[in-house]
This record gives C-alpha cells, sequence and structure tokens, in this order.
C-alpha cells in the first residue's frame, strides 16, 4: 500500500508547527490509519456466477418438429428482466451450448419460454435440439446464461414483422408489445406448410386484418423478398428473422421503399459470398485441412472433429473461440477486442487472409 506524504510539521520549517496545521495533521494520521485497517480487511474479489439453475416446468407441442419450453427457478424466485428479442444461453446436459430466442411475455419473470425445432444432422443442423426434443422433459434441471438481445425491439410508429418459420420466436413478443404501444403494425409470417408453423393459436387471438398467414404450399413457391414487403406500413422499421435466403432477398427488395430502418436476425450461419480458399492446420489433432470459399473454418473442423464447439456460427456469441498460433486473420467476427484478436479467432465467421492458420484445435 501507497504511504501517504508526512504532513511536516511547519509549512517554513520552524521547529514548533504551525497551530494551523495541527487540523490538517490529524486528519491525515486517520486517514492512513483507517486506509491501513480497511486494506488489511478487504474481502478478497469473488468472480461472478451468472448461471441460471433453472427446471423445465413445462413441455408442449407446438407444430410438427417444434416443441416449447417454459424454464423457472426450482425456488419459484423472479428471473431477471428481458426485452422483446432477447435470448437464453441454453447449457445442455452433453456440454453442448446453444441458443433460443425468448418468446414468452417479458413481463412474467416467473417463467421463460423458449421454442426448439428438431433439426437432423443429415439436414445441416447440430445435434443441440435433437437433445432438446430427445432428453429435456418435466422436471429436467437446466442452465441458463443471459438474457442478451442482440435483436434488440426499438419503439417506432410503424412496423413491419417478417417471420419464416421458428422465426417468429423473436418476433412474437415484439408484435405484443407493438400493438400494446398502440403502433401501426403489420405481421408476414412464412412457412413451409401451415403444420409446421408454430405458434399459430395465439398469433389467431391478435388483429387478424394486421396478420397475413403464408404457408408455401399455399402459394407453391416461397415468397420473394418483394412479395413479403407488400403492405408495409409507411415508413415502417422492418423486424425479420428466418433463413437466410428470405433475409437476404427482403435486404435486397427493401431498398428504395421508404422503410425508415431494417433489423434482422438469421438462426443459420450467413452465407459466404466473397471468401477465398486457405487452409488451417489443426495443431493438437495433427490434421492439416483445406477450406474452400465457400465453407467456414468451423464447417470444415467439425466434419473431421465433430465435438468442435459452437453456438450461434454468426460471430457474436464467442463458443468457437480458438486460439491461433501462427498465421493472419481475416476477422468478419462482433465480439472479439483487439487484444483478444491479437491471439484468437472464432472459426465461425472468420478467415485466413491467405496461407494456413495454425489453430490450438
Amino acid at each position: 500500500m501507497t504511504e501517504l506524504p508526512r504532513v511536516p510539521a511547519d509549512l517554513r520549517g520552524r521547529a514548533h508547527p504551525d497551530r494551523m496545521m495541527r487540523p490538517l495533521a490529524a486528519v491525515a494520521g486517520a486517514y492512513q490509519r483507517l486506509s491501513r485497517f480497511s486494506g488489511r480487511r478487504r474481502p478478497p474479489i469473488v468472480p461472478v456466477d451468472r448461471d441460471l439453475r433453472l427446471v423445465v416446468q413445462r413441455t408442449r407441442r407446438e407444430a410438427e418438429d417444434v416443441v416449447s419450453l417454459r424454464l423457472a427457478a426450482p425456488d419459484g424466485a423472479r428471473l431477471p428482466f428481458w426485452r422483446p428479442g432477447a435470448h437464453l444461453d441454453l447449457l445442455l446436459p452433453s456440454g453442448r451450448i446453444r441458443q433460443y430466442s425468448l418468446c414468452g411475455d417479458p413481463d412474467d419473470r416467473t417463467g421463460y419460454r423458449i421454442a426448439v425445432r428438431r433439426i437432423g444432422v443429415e439436414d445441416g443442423g447440430g445435434r443441440g435440439s435433437i437433445e432438446v426434443h430427445e432428453t429435456l422433459r418435466p422436471g429436467s434441471p437446466v442452465t441458463v446464461r443471459g438474457p442478451r438481445n442482440a435483436f434488440p425491439f426499438v419503439p417506432y410508429r410503424s412496423y413491419l414483422f417478417i417471420a419464416g418459420g421458428i422465426g417468429i420466436t423473436p418476433i412474437l413478443p415484439m408484435v405484443r408489445r407493438a400493438a400494446a404501444l398502440g403502433a401501426n403494425w403489420r405481421l408476414v409470417y412464412t412457412g413451409r406448410t401451415a403444420a409446421s408453423m408454430p405458434f399459430l393459436d395465439e398469433l389467431s387471438t391478435l388483429d387478424e386484418s394486421r396478420v397475413w398467414i403464408r404457408p408455401d404450399t399455399d402459394y407453391g413457391i416461397p415468397a420473394s423478398g418483394a412479395e413479403l414487403l407488400e403492405g408495409a406500413p409507411e415508413n415502417a422499421a422492418v423486424y425479420c428473422c428466418g433463413p437466410a435466403p428470405m433475409i437476404s432477398g427482403v435486404r435486397i427488395d427493401v431498398a428504395g421503399r421508404g422503410t425508415r430502418a431494417m433489423h434482422f436476425e438469421r438462426f443459420s450461419a450467413p452465407p459466404i459470398v466473397d471468401g477465398r480458399p486457405f487452409r488451417v492446420a489443426l495443431n493438437r489433432s495433427g490434421r492439416v485441412l483445406d477450406v474452400p470459399a465457400d465453407r467456414s473454418v468451423l464447417d470444415v473442423a467439425r466434419a473431421a472433429l465433430p465435438d468442435v464447439a459452437y453456438s450461434c456460427r454468426q460471430g457474436f456469441c464467442r463458443t468457437c473461440v480458438v486460439r491461433v498460433l501462427d498465421g493472419e486473420v481475416e476477422h468478419r467476427d462482433g465480439a472479439l477486442t483487439d487484444a483478444e484478436r491479437e491471439e484468437q479467432m472464432l472459426i465461425c465467421v472468420s478467415r485466413a487472409k491467405g496461407g494456413t492458420l495454425v489453430l490450438d484445435i
């Protein structure tokens, strides 16, 4: 501990202290004694545990291959507040981490609701959704982190909400909030079939003149971006969530339509449109792999080592961070700091600037 400077007996160096200095000397001495005392007694810093230990309170089938789960504290305690657009990190019993949007009522602090579509490995999905469907039952303990919000609902006077399939999960609380605020809003909800689209029963309670349910089977083909944007309220903010092709179509066709803002969230990895091929050397496993121009390091690494951890596949959750032992990285994430980028990368989106990357995998 740094010692405070001693207060001189007298500013002019006289043998007897100036009477005006006595109170100052007393205060300084008391402060030093108090500092030494508090320094000895200060408790150690304890890391904050931000994990929430919850239990599955209820499950419900919402559509073909879609199940919703209500999560609550075992003792019934109130849960942290969240806003529309927020999601949870769900830590599964296997150790896998997956992210799911909160789709319940933000004012209900007694439980969180998420919905999970089962996606098989053969369809390009992981094993996380299969684990949820096959292992989580009422009473199952789960750990979550969050809520966190990378898709925030911002107050506007008018909205166009566009949801594709399971993309309805973050949109549903937004629609309810827009209606509660008295905003001018419209919802376009698409899916392969009506049977595959969750929460149609809840949407039926809203103003039907503002909701367009559009299953592809009723029209023969998926909707184009221009079709999804038809009927948007004047100067509306567009909120879009769903498959990458749908989002890409909306983003292309939204230009020049007089909308105020465009917000979107993907449930799949964004397409790689400007990549170049390179190699990665996996130091621990001794493998050298070719990464094509249109695939990510994560995709290639998981084909060789299926247990490589990942979650969002969009460069913000940090689950797939790895240490870079050699090579120059083209960082495309939105999560790492400049200092972290000196020796780490998120392999779901970042790439090599050229040559070979040596990774601690």
